[in-house]
């Protein structure tokens, strides 16, 4: 038996939750694709009872926002099917479930940061298949925070930040859309997030529901490079474009901001400074002046 059941190992968040995990001795079991695949929705219900933790974290999920839609099937098995197989075993073995969210659940269409409340409408198949996993995790019945967060980022994997860095070794001059407002989030934050609330559902079930946790202060992604060029002393010049400018398979939302009141007043756990996250995930990266 373990504490904690990450689904997910090599992902942002997983990362963080493996590396927060080591410091106060968690007993932490991650599981790759290899011990339980999301595209055989089974094998997550199958790997909780088989494990028999005392709470679960969803961090895995299909992330190629563009390529889902082509694959939205195989995005919904992953993103929808599996996550709801989480938590039908969590109902049934009676312990709580933190699922990871996304900002595109929403249509991005209003101008005021959207509540956990607000109406959901996704644009992509990406959003559908997350909010599809939202919906059979809120129907399991199962004691659960499905926690929604946006534009992530850290040291591992394939983010914005890392994106930009790469750019910008060949390019004196990068376009990026201006139009686009959110709050870009550290893994490590979010992945923190995941610990303390996984504990205070097992201590105080009534907190299930649906939260949201994104970095401060919102901004468009336009701004948030001109800051990554600006910590890492790169001449780099950041073009401001409109989103009908830059032409993606898969609608992005403009609005992408986050109200996050209720995760405070609930959880005790505040906006993370995104700021003091980027210099952070800069410095581990070795390119922070």
């Amino acid at each position: 038996m373990s504490d904690l059941l990450v689904f997910g190992r090599t992902g942002q968040v997983a990362r963080e939750l493996q590396h927060l995990a080591a410091v106060p001795a968690l007993d932490l079991l991650a599981l790759g694709r290899d011990a339980a695949d999301l595209a055989q929705p089974g094998a997550c219900a199958a790997a909780i009872h088989a494990h028999r933790p005392r709470a679960v974290i969803n961090a895995a999920a299909y992330t190629a926002v563009d390529r889902a839609e082509e694959e939205e099937p195989l995005a919904t098995a992953i993103n929808g099917a599996a996550p709801a197989e989480m938590a039908l075993a969590c109902a049934a073995l009676n312990i709580p479930l933190v699922h990871i969210s996304t900002d595109y659940v929403f249509p991005g269409t209003s101008h005021s940061p959207w509540a956990p409340g607000d109406r959901a409408a996704p644009i992509n198949a990406y959003g559908r298949s997350k909010w599809a996993g939202e919906e059979g995790i809120r129907a399991s019945g199962c004691t659960h925070a499905i926690l929604r967060t946006s534009w992530v980022f850290s040291a591992h994997g394939a983010n914005f930040v890392k994106t930009m860095l790469r750019l910008s070794d060949t390019r004196d001059q990068i376009s990026v859309v201006d139009d686009q407002i959110g709050g870009p989030t550290p893994a490590r934050a979010i992945a923190a997030a995941g610990l303390s609330i996984a504990q205070q559902l097992q201590d105080a079930p009534k907190k299930t529901g649906t939260y949201h946790f994104s970095g401060a202060p919102d901004v468009s992604w336009c701004d948030f490079a001109r800051a990554i060029f600006r910590l890492t002393g790169r001449p780099t010049r950041v073009q401001a474009i409109l989103t009908s400018a830059y032409s993606t398979p898969a609608a992005r939302p403009l609005n992408s901001r986050l109200e996050c009141n209720t995760t405070t007043s609930v959880f005790g756990l505040a906006r993370p400074d995104w700021h003091a996250g980027l210099k952070e995930c800069l410095t581990e990266l070795g390119v922070f002046t």
